[in-house]
């Protein structure tokens, strides 16, 4: 079957499991592997995904990067194939695999259709287990991740979240870039890529979902025959981020007519019973597009940028509440003036009830729109594993929005804001201030 063929199907299984409900059922393994699973027998074809809980957060010491590039070779052979032999079996299957890691995870996806579900099968099985790290895949791949960290070090929007992470999370694993540096990727080699396989690819930190025509029995056999044989146990995970970040402006420069602002303080638990509080004051705040306080303040009355926005970034092992403007040279204190202003206001008065009554409809109304197909859906299933989420929790997420109450996010917003606490990122040439950690 071609790949126009596989497409058109695709395209006709996510719009019919955009409108069918989500019935998730556990599924365990003979290996006592542990799945979620969502049928939909309408159309021959499944989303696979896996996700491997520590990332590149496991990263050995003194191999930044090792994680990153090691993902990124799990396509470049396997078992008796080569980089181009892979890609020919994987095309001759109409299959898609997709392979991406961050601080917290190792994500595979797989696409395939049921009638070459043991082909499949069998070629994730390989990639997972057996990648080759053929010399020459290495260095394709290492002069790929170089070029991206060179662009990246001309990229101020980066260099701002990087300076940021790096105030947030001190010696954590979170203060550096998963990609690795010019000098730790260039240092790599083969035995270093086996040892990071080998630390995060284990059974004790693997999280499944599948979506669409497979049933549990079947599931339980493909559990089984792509993961059962990965080592028991990974490298420890590492410990929690002491998340201190002073108030204050660290500025870089950077030669661009537009500065460019990241800024933060402490943030919030998704396992916190006041998340979902916190989550309708950022929608008011800084999360609701063009409605959101931020941006009529800054944007709308003002002409200050063409975008400013917050959000809660709680991972792992440590949470912060983040935001981002960005502005001309001569107009970014002014920016940042605004925002601080709007900070102190949320978190001295907190929100009004047509804010909140405005926030709940559009949170309960967009998440539906989330599981938009089999794969969306069978993401959104590995993600509320790894937080512990219950099986129910699609049905019930909606419920929990609404419960949320004036007082509630009144008092959120002044335990939770600390606007004299907000550190400011600045990339450019910013008039009006300088670096003033600690102020």
């Amino acid at each position: 079957m071609t790949r126009f063929v596989l497409t058109i199907l695709m395209v006709f299984g996510l719009s019919l499991s955009a409108r069918a409900d989500v019935e998730i059922q556990e599924v365990t393994s003979d290996a006592g592997l542990t799945a979620w699973l969502v049928e939909d027998h309408s159309i021959p074809f499944v989303a696979l995904e896996i996700r491997f809980r520590g990332g590149a957060s496991l990263d050995a010491p003194g191999k930044r990067g090792a994680i990153n590039l090691m993902t990124a070779l799990l396509e470049e052979g396997a078992g008796q194939m080569d980089a181009r032999a892979f890609a020919r079996e994987t095309e001759a299957l109409a299959t898609s695999f997709g392979v991406d890691v961050g601080d917290d995870a190792l994500s595979v996806s797989a696409r395939f259709l049921t009638e070459n579900k043991s082909e499949s099968i069998a070629l994730l099985r390989a990639a997972l287990l057996e990648p080759r790290f053929d010399a020459d895949a290495i260095e394709r791949v290492r002069g790929q991740v170089l070029t991206g960290i060179r662009s990246d070090e001309k990229d101020p929007t980066t260099l701002a979240y990087r300076t940021f992470d790096q105030i947030a999370f001190g010696d954590h694993p979170y203060a550096t870039s998963p990609d690795g540096t010019l000098e730790s990727v260039t240092a790599l080699t083969r035995e270093d890529l086996i040892a990071a396989h080998r630390a995060v690819l284990a059974r004790d930190r693997v999280y499944i979902g599948a979506v669409g025509d497979i049933t549990p029995d079947q599931l339980t056999e493909l559990m089984d025959a792509v993961l059962a044989d990965l080592p028991d146990t990974g490298a420890p995970m590492p410990e929690r981020a002491d998340v201190q970040i002073p108030p204050g402006v660290t500025v870089v420069p950077f030669d661009t007519p537009q500065s460019v602002a990241i800024f933060g303080q402490g943030g919030i638990a998704q396992d916190d019973p006041d998340y979902f509080a916190a989550l309708v004051l950022n929608q008011v705040l800084g999360g609701g597009g063009f409605e959101s306080r931020l941006m009529q303040e800054v944007r709308e009355k003002r002409g200050l940028t063409y975008g400013v926005y917050s959000f809660l970034a709680p991972k792992d092992l440590g949470e912060v509440f983040m935001g981002s403007v960005s502005s001309a040279n001569d107009r970014i204190a002014e920016a940042i003036d605004v925002v601080r202003e709007e900070w102190s206001k949320a978190a001295a008065e907190g929100i009004s009830q047509a804010e909140l009554d405005d926030a709940k409809t559009y949170m309960t109304g967009a998440y539906p729109l989330r599981f938009d197909g089999n794969g969306p859906i069978a993401r959104i299933m590995v993600g509320m594993q790894m937080l512990g989420l219950p099986i129910d929790y699609i049905s019930t997420r909606n419920a929990r929005v609404e419960a949320v109450t004036l007082d509630h996010v009144r008092r959120v917003a002044d335990e939770l804001l600390t606007p004299e606490g907000l550190h400011f990122v600045v990339v450019g040439q910013p008039v009006g201030f300088e670096s003033s950690p600690g102020n």
